[in-house]
């Protein structure tokens, strides 16, 4: 149940975010406010570490396979696309774009048992259920 609280307040900040960056992007640039927003985040992150964690960051050398550690990289251009799909469409077509995208791409990941996740069986149920969210897009969108 508390995994089930965590995602939602996951989506929650993400929206907020969003409409957060796109704000400071008029008034600086994508580019900067994405360096802004990684950089912030950095510091956050290097503040909770050093309150509760202190791990070693040495261990990120021994991570396997080292694609693994793209995540940062990958999330500036996450940064960067979410601010300019919210900039161009809106926040809320935006986020059920995103969302949908995100919960395709899960899917194939877990289906085909992509970047060592646990392979998962292709449930019609599930693409079902994918479809109703590309309908209530369609819903949203034209009405």
């Amino acid at each position: 149940m508390l995994g089930l609280w965590i995602a939602v307040l996951s989506g929650a900040l993400m929206s907020v975010q969003g409409v957060f960056n796109t704000q400071v992007t008029k008034q600086s640039g994508v580019w900067v406010a994405n360096a802004f927003v990684q950089l912030t985040a950095l510091l956050v992150c290097l503040a909770v570490w050093l309150a509760s964690d202190r791990s070693s960051f040495a261990s990120l050398f021994q991570v396997e396979p080292k694609y693994m550690l793209l995540g940062g990289a990958i999330g500036a251009f996450i940064t960067y696309t979410v601010i300019k799909s919210m900039e161009q469409l809106g926040p809320a077509r935006s986020v059920m774009f995103i969302v949908t995208s995100q919960l395709i791409v899960a899917y194939l990941i877990e289906v085909f048992g992509l970047f060592g996740v646990e392979k998962q069986s292709w449930e019609v149920k599930k693409v079902l259920g994918m479809g109703i969210m590309i309908a209530g897009i369609v819903i949203f969108k034209w009405t």
